[in-house]
């Protein structure tokens, strides 16, 4: 388990490329036949990368529960799982999950027992998000088809994009985890631009369907203070609540998104005006 702490806005601009990529990067969360964790203190967020093969992978054989103070993982957590590859099962000690390219599962809290299984060859990759939780939801699928969907942007401005919205109020409810997938449309490169930043959470960015010989410039730091990351396919940022989060492609490309902190808002955001970015 990789333990990230949290920085200081004013620290964060002094840090050079391999600064910022230590700090705010995971290159390799996808490991075959692995559970890979990265536990930071933005808001007590874990994200997990999970590539199981025929072979069952336990989450408890990966975790150690004495870090996170607790008898089991998810006994004052809930839990937020993407499905970026092919068709998996997800089981805890209350349920079978079958997942599909695209679906997602949410465990709540008290969920014991997690394993994970693909169904078909080597190549389901399991993207998780976990946050405290202090009250017990349902556990349950959302299929792809049940993900509240929100068009915005346009090809004028580079990014004509669906938003895919799976743990969301509108769809059920959590402690504090929301989370969604977006798709760029072909030409189309750029995301969440006009920027802005949240005070009330933290958000993470986990690209996929980026290209092998393309990449994502990830923008990031105070808005008159920006920096950016060079970011390549299936890998993770974690952005501080003072940080604005945006990203450009050289191709179109998709992410999952997930937020945790003070309250489930989506569209409570402070926006910057395009004036004053630097």
């Amino acid at each position: 388990m990789h333990i990230n702490y949290n920085n200081n806005p004013k620290d964060a601009k002094s840090y050079d490329t391999d600064r910022l990529r230590e700090e705010f990067l995971t290159e390799e969360l996808f490991k075959q036949g692995e559970i890979t964790l990265v536990y930071s203190h933005i808001d007590r967020v874990v994200a997990m990368g999970i590539s199981p093969s025929s072979a069952v992978l336990k989450l408890e054989d990966f975790v150690d529960n004495k870090a996170f103070g607790t008898d089991y993982f998810l006994q004052r957590r809930e839990l937020g799982i993407v499905n970026l590859g092919e068709k998996a099962e997800v089981r805890t000690q209350n349920g079978v999950y079958v997942l599909e390219h695209l679906d997602a599962v949410y465990l709540g809290k008290g969920e014991q027992d997690i394993e994970f299984r693909a169904l078909e060859g080597d190549f389901a990759k399991l993207y998780c998000l976990s946050a405290p939780a202090h009250h017990t939801y349902p556990s349950r699928t959302i299929l792809r088809s049940e993900a509240r969907v929100v068009e915005l942007g346009s090809l004028e401005t580079a990014n004509d994009r669906v938003i895919n919205q799976y743990l969301h109020p509108d769809v059920l409810p959590t402690c504090q985890l929301c989370m969604g997938v977006t798709h760029l449309k072909p030409g189309s490169v750029w995301n969440t631009m006009p920027a802005h930043t949240h005070e009330r959470r933290m958000e993470a960015y986990l690209y996929f369907n980026v290209q092998p010989s393309q990449v994502v410039f990830h923008f990031m730091g105070e808005p008159t203070e920006t920096r950016h990351i060079v970011v390549r396919n299936h890998q993770l940022v974690l952005s501080p609540s003072w940080s604005i989060h945006s990203g450009c492609g050289t191709q179109n490309y998709s992410f999952v998104w997930g937020m945790l902190g003070e309250n489930q808002t989506f569209d409570d955001m402070d926006f910057v005006d395009m004036n004053e970015i630097r």
